[in-house]
């Protein structure tokens, strides 16, 4: 790469093409990062920290009283939802676990899933997606040729836990998101999770499946609605507390046998394939880097322990790899040859296709919000 550069404080690079460095070489995703670990809840000192949390917490049992559940959580079998379902037992709330099942789990993540549940004695719901409609979505983003490929799965979970929101009467959904690993991700390395015009573009020109879909996606108006008008508000739970990763998935193998993946978001096959073989091959983008530059903005990573990390192979041989594009051609019934030529396209972004902010309706949307920050 042509004039590449490197952070001098993380480990974010120019392969963001819209990465911007200072004078001394340090980027803005990590300058913005550190600026928004400051803001509360995750800034507070420890004791308005302990404060908002137990403040956050009456909120959610009042909100819930006289309810079964008095707040959704999403439950994917990683470390961070898991660690969510623990706390939110501790602090004697009664959440209403919600699990997408998009065809792709690993049995491990799913023996989680049940031994969690189990042992916390939470209710758990797993909303299945039809297969054969969702393979012909997640294939049409392949076909798209955008590093967008896990949004059909990213806004189906959140269409799962808005729906059981409404369904149920709660107002609160409590996520396994964090400022601590994931304040930096670059735009251009995923976008358009909720741009429904967006999905049904890349779906029109390439899906093969006629009429509507059985599963319902989620749109950024959609979204608007549910937390401006209706109240729902959508919480970082782990936030609230000094969160550190490694200690949370000792408590929960000591405690509930849960089990490592070796690897961020390492529970589902699909993405482990998208993230460790066609972004960085395809695109040039390994995820790992966002994920190692929010723990050194947040303090749990050395720049140095980072670059050490990277130069470690996503793949630790050969024959994982093949194994892993193997299962995705079986799964997605292609030939390695279909596949090599999807990987051999030209690399496109949103802006090749339709999307929400090519529309009149999106105009109103700013506006819309606009107007609600200034009555607010």
């Amino acid at each position: 790469m042509e004039n590449y550069q490197i952070c001098t404080r993380c480990v974010m690079d120019t392969t963001d093409p819209e990465i911007v460095f200072d004078s001394d070489g340090i980027c803005n995703h990590c300058t913005n990062a550190i600026e928004r670990l400051k803001q509360p809840p995750y800034g507070l000192p420890p004791k308005e920290k302990e404060a908002a949390l137990n403040q956050f917490i009456e909120n959610v049992k009042k909100a819930g009283k006289g309810k079964q559940y008095n707040c959704i959580i999403g439950l994917s079998g990683g470390v961070d939802s898991s660690y969510v379902a623990y706390l939110v037992k501790k602090w004697g709330l009664r959440p209403l676990a919600i699990h997408l099942d998009n065809g792709w789990n690993l049995e491990l993540a799913v023996k989680n899933i049940e031994n969690i549940c189990k042992k916390l004695d939470i209710d758990l719901y797993t909303d299945i997606l039809d297969w054969e409609e969702f393979k012909d979505l997640q294939l049409a983003f392949l076909k798209a040729s955008t590093p967008d490929s896990e949004i059909p799965t990213d806004n189906l979970i959140f269409s799962s836990l808005y729906q059981a929101v409404k369904k149920h009467g709660i107002k609160y959904i409590l996520t396994g998101y964090n400022f601590a690993s994931e304040s930096i991700l670059a735009r251009a390395w995923s976008q358009g999770y909720f741009d429904k015009t967006y999905i049904n573009a890349v779906y029109k020109q390439f899906g093969t499946l006629k009429g509507k879909f059985s599963f319902h996606i989620l749109s950024t108006w959609e979204m608007m609605f549910m937390e401006r008008l209706r109240g729902t508000k959508l919480i970082s739970t782990l936030d609230y507390i000094t969160y550190n990763k490694e200690e949370a998935k000792k408590i929960m193998n000591e405690q509930f046998g849960w089990k490592d993946y070796g690897r961020k978001h390492g529970e589902s096959n699909y993405t482990r394939i998208f993230q460790e073989y066609i972004l960085p091959v395809k695109f040039g983008f390994d995820k790992r880097k966002a994920h190692f530059s929010s723990l050194i903005a947040a303090g749990q990573m050395t720049r140095e322990e980072a670059i050490k990390k990277l130069s470690e192979p996503l793949y630790a041989d050969e024959q994982s790899k093949q194994q892993d594009i193997d299962t995705l051609c079986r799964k997605f019934e292609i030939t390695k040859d279909d596949f090599e030529k999807i990987m051999a396209l030209p690399a496109k972004s949103i802006n090749d296709y339709r999307n929400e902010k090519k529309t009149f309706i999106y105009k109103l949307y700013l506006i819309a919000r606009w107007f609600w920050h200034l009555i607010k």
